[in-house]
C-alpha cells in the first residue's frame, strides 16, 4: 500500500471507472485500464468491480496496484 491515498476532485456528479484510472496516472490509457479492470484488479469500496464504466461518485474508494484513490466532491468556486 502506498504511505498515502491519492485524493481525486470530481469535476461533475461522477468519473467512469476506466477515466479515473487514467485521470490518475496509474494507468498510461483507457485500454490499459479497461484490461486491468475486466481482470478484476481494481476494487471500488473493497468489492472487485468488472464494469469498466461504472460510475464513481464521491464518497467512494477505488484501490489498484497497491493505490488508494480517494474520490471527492468538486472543489466550489
Amino acid at each position: 500500500m502506498s504511505a498515502s491515498p491519492i485524493p481525486f476532485a470530481l469535476r461533475g456528479d461522477f468519473i467512469e471507472l476506466d477515466k479515473l484510472l487514467k485521470a490518475t496516472a496509474l494507468v498510461g490509457s483507457g485500454g490499459e485500464a479497461r484490461h486491468f479492470i475486466s481482470e478484476g484488479q481494481v476494487r471500488v469500496d473493497g468489492q472487485v468491480d468488472l464494469r469498466k464504466t461504472a460510475k464513481i461518485r464521491a464518497g467512494q474508494v477505488v484501490e489498484f496496484n497497491g493505490e488508494r484513490i480517494e474520490v471527492h466532491p468538486p472543489v466550489q468556486e
